[in-house]
């Protein structure tokens, strides 16, 4: 076992037969865990080496030698039963799913989207986050990313959308889209996200005007923390308390962190308020980053333990709180997180339970529960890059397992709704009301049922069954 701040593409120099190089990961259709071997090129679509009999090939054998369970693969599962090479995955890796220890974590990805994404936030579609209410057939806008065309059309948070359409003469009710192939079939509206698709959009914005409106997706850089809303002191009782948004744990999010805490630093903040309520994860050298400016006074200690399975222990590792510039010694958190928070996120929560102990809390709702995360193995003349649950994640105190969620683990739990007619960033949208009441000693209602997941909640982020690389990180996407 060695020290390390990052997981296995960082701590290794590995070279694999067909295999373009190996990253680290803790996502899957919640979001990653990790960072990757640089891009190859994509094959020649005739390469005889990316037959799916060939990738089905990789895939077993990198299965065989990294996953985590691997008591847990069906080695029974016939390749050629399959047309499709995810499919032959979740076949694979169904005895885990059915346990819960691998809730469609493994997946193959395209190398190279899956770097755009993670290195700059390259991607291309409306630029809105999208959640939908299985009871009601309802889909709202949860956030619209700056310089994308959403934003551009005036969508926002709270925005609903009414109807969809390639043009104003098409227009499906999303109602009746819901109900009769429910969410999916909303997606299929939506359209491919491929720069140039456009679609007419009835919306309703949050202060109930109705209008029409034709959108175009386009490629934009998502940035990781909003420079409209993104990180606030708010003043609550005559006490400056931080307020950090985090979309996601992509590269560009680690100097925006900095900046934040220069800000924080500066004006003696030393109470937050973080709110990842819809980031499903990413690479973990942001979350140690972000751990490090929240641990002025922790330097040395353990962040994280990464475990492997018994034949790969020689990788497990220690991540230990590092001494950062503008650092700040937390002594109160109030993290918002809701059904999906996922993977670096909970990393985030989960390794300062042994320091902040009843001086934090997790305020929304229960997490997602992912306490696992992946390799990434490259087939890199096929552009594949498979996603291998591959180890374990716990704290300090050796705390994991929260496949349920974290709701149990953390100390202290508020129960809170998330208000869309509120900006986020604004002390009166529910839960950041919930987390000044927490850091003020004021009472909460609990979060009840630590069991359950984003899986049994009445609203859900509007996620494809073939997710792009994009929205593996960021479910909800679009």
């Amino acid at each position: 076992m060695g020290i390390a701040r990052n997981s296995l593409g960082y701590m290794l120099a590995l070279s694999l037969a067909a295999c373009g190089g190996v990253g680290s990961s803790g996502g899957g259709n919640t979001g990653n865990l990790g960072g990757s071997p640089s891009p190859s090129p994509s094959p020649s679509p005739t390469s005889s080496t990316c037959s799916l009999s060939a990738r089905q090939d990789f895939v077993s054998a990198q299965l065989d030698e990294w996953y985590l369970f691997p008591t847990l693969l069906d080695r029974s599962v016939s390749k050629s039963a399959y047309n499709d090479l995810q499919n032959y995955i979740d076949a694979l890796v169904a005895p885990a799913r059915a346990q819960r220890r691998d809730r469609y974590f493994t997946y193959v990805t395209s190398i190279a989207e899956s770097e755009a994404f993670r290195n700059q936030g390259a991607n291309a579609g409306f630029g809105v986050l999208l959640t939908y209410d299985s009871v009601n057939n309802r889909v709202f806008v949860l956030d619209s990313y700056e310089g994308a065309p959403a934003l551009g059309a005036n969508i926002d948070r709270g925005t609903e959308l009414l109807a969809i359409g390639t043009s104003a003469n098409n227009l499906q009710l999303v109602s009746t889209l819901m109900a009769n192939g429910g969410a999916q079939s909303v997606v299929n509206a939506l359209g491919p996200s491929n720069p140039g698709v456009t679609r007419v959009l009835r919306v309703r914005d949050a202060a109930g005007v109705t209008r029409e409106v034709s959108v175009a997706k386009a490629e934009y850089t998502l940035d990781p923390i909003s420079n409209r809303f993104g990180v606030k002191i708010i003043q609550d009782g005559g006490k400056k308390v931080g307020y950090i948004h985090l979309r996601t744990h992509i590269t560009p999010a680690i100097d925006d962190l900095r900046a934040a805490f220069a800000d924080f630093a500066a004006q003696g903040v030393t109470e937050l308020i973080v709110d990842q309520r819809y980031n499903g994860g990413g690479d973990p050298r942001v979350t140690e980053v972000f751990g490090d400016l929240m641990g002025k006074n922790l330097v040395g200690k353990e962040f994280s333990y990464t475990a492997f399975r018994e034949s790969k222990s020689d990788n497990d590792s220690i991540a230990l709180f590092r001494s950062a510039a503008n650092a700040v010694g937390v002594t109160k958190v109030a993290f918002i997180g809701r059904g999906g928070t996922a993977s670096a996120s909970e990393l985030l929560i989960n390794a300062f339970i042994p320091y902040l102990g009843t001086n934090m809390a997790l305020v929304g709702t229960n997490t997602y529960g992912k306490p696992v995360g992946q390799i990434g193995l490259d087939n890199a003349s096929c552009d594949d890059r498979l996603w291998a649950l591959a180890f374990r994640i716990q704290n300090a105190n050796r705390q994991g397992d929260y496949y349920d969620g974290l709701a149990s683990f953390v100390p202290n739990t508020c129960l809170a709704g998330d208000d869309l007619t509120v900006q986020l960033g604004d002390p009166r949208e529910t839960s950041i009301r919930a987390s000044l009441d927490f850091l003020a000693g004021r009472s909460c209602t609990p979060i009840s049922g630590a069991k359950g997941t984003a899986s049994a909640a009445r609203n859900q982020l509007l996620q494809p069954d073939r997710p792009t690389a994009a929205q593996l990180d960021l479910p909800g996407l679009f």
